[in-house]
């Protein structure tokens, strides 16, 4: 008994890679990668909403201070801003359209026999094809936004 818990403590850590193992997008395929860009999105998106509302609050200062504050937006690092909050806003939208119809078993198919090995039947070639969607539509959206807040200079 003596020589399983030395075994057991040995190993204990053995199969831990930490950060390093945690960020690995090949280790856990396509949908942990879409959950980590669906948080990290959000963040953005929330961290922009609550910039744009203090953007627009300063329309309370004056014509002034408002046009003081859209200056800032007129520069190169405004510019790539807003392609960022376009991108993010694309993928974030479409993969959650994903997210809604496999929540709610649509575009999943027949539910199989859980036999091992276990493969995830939530991520088939319809959700997969949905995760590459979303990527593919916000760089397209990211590429006209930047098209038009960059064609003109």
């Amino acid at each position: 008994m003596e020589a399983f818990k030395d075994k057991q403590d040995s190993n204990k850590w053995s199969n831990r890679e930490g950060l390093k193992g945690w960020l690995n997008p090949t280790r856990y395929g396509w949908e942990r990668l879409s959950y980590w860009l669906m948080r990290l999105t959000g963040l953005f998106l929330l961290l922009y909403f609550v910039g744009h509302v203090y953007e627009t609050s300063n329309l309370v200062g004056g014509l002034d201070a408002w046009n003081a504050m859209l200056e800032l937006t007129q520069t190169t690092y405004g510019h790539i801003f807003l392609i960022l909050v376009i991108g993010t806003s694309t993928f974030h939208s479409i993969n959650g359209i994903r997210l809604i119809f496999a929540e709610t078993a649509r575009g999943l198919g027949k539910p199989g026999r859980p036999d091992y090995p276990y493969e995830a039947g939530s991520l088939n070639n319809i959700q997969r094809s949905g995760i590459w969607v979303a990527l593919i539509l916000a760089a397209a959206a990211m590429l006209y936004g930047s098209s038009v807040l960059f064609g003109g200079e």
